[in-house]
């Protein structure tokens, strides 16, 4: 019998940026505190759009953030989840945040190591949901095999999860998928990074407070009385002075 690989399937279209998530990930024991997710907030002047981001957890090449560690600080189970680097080992050289496509190791500089998602694996090697997933109220993060995803009905609902990046000519391959649209097959993050303008999308829709606001009109077109300045605002008021009171 073929083992289902359990996966966490990120849906942004479904993100409200409560931060729920953020804050169940610091309750977990193996980060100390620590929230190892990020909610990145997409065009925050023009939408109020948002989507969480974990480790993916790379399959191809495998773990590029290990590959790149000169002290064999961070290991792979067996099962596939890139775990968090090892405290005793780690010397902070911060190798693995520039070899992760992600940006998703966060460094602590003054205790000199590494933390990042380990998929929860205390929780998860016990048949247990991440912690974000089971606190998610929009279902945002799923955890579950591909089958359980179907299963919930989302491929009904015109989306597809993928799981294939580019990055210019390279290529990822992560455990985790991100959820698009139909048709897509992969998510060329170089080609949208081509398609943006001044950090502005060029297909970006008109901003709905343009067509719903009045055009500006000065005071004096208005009819509105303008109040005299005094001569000297700034000039500070002369405290009375209070005659004493004899009994």
């Amino acid at each position: 019998m073929v083992k289902t690989v359990k996966r966490i399937f990120l849906d942004p279209s479904r993100c409200i940026g409560c931060r729920s998530c953020v804050a169940a990930c610091r309750e977990c024991d193996t980060h100390k505190g620590e929230s190892m997710i990020y909610i990145d907030y997409i065009e925050r002047s023009h939408t109020v759009a948002s989507s969480p981001t974990v480790c993916m957890h790379c399959e191809d090449p495998l773990a590029p953030c290990a590959q790149v560690c000169p002290a064999h600080a961070i290991l792979v189970s067996p099962d596939g989840v890139v775990q968090s680097a090892d405290e005793t080992r780690c010397i902070c050289c911060e190798n693995c945040g520039y070899a992760c496509p992600f940006g998703v190791p966060k460094f602590h500089i003054a205790q000199q190591y590494m933390q990042k998602c380990n998929l929860c694996y205390d929780r998860t090697v016990q048949g247990k949901g991440p912690m974000c997933a089971t606190v998610c109220p929009t279902q945002a993060i799923f955890y579950g095999a591909y089958e359980d995803w179907i299963a919930a009905g989302r491929a009904q609902q015109g989306a597809k999860p993928i799981n294939d990046f580019y990055f210019g000519q390279q290529r990822i391959h992560t455990r985790n998928y991100v959820v698009m649209t139909g048709q897509d097959e992969e998510l060329d993050l170089m080609a949208l990074v081509d398609e943006i303008s001044l950090g502005k999308r060029v297909e970006m829709p008109e901003v709905t407070a343009v067509r719903n606001a009045d055009t500006w009109v000065d005071a004096d077109s208005a009819g509105i009385p303008q109040r005299e300045v005094p001569s000297q605002p700034w000039t500070p008021r002369t405290v009375p002075v209070i005659e004493p009171v004899h009994v």
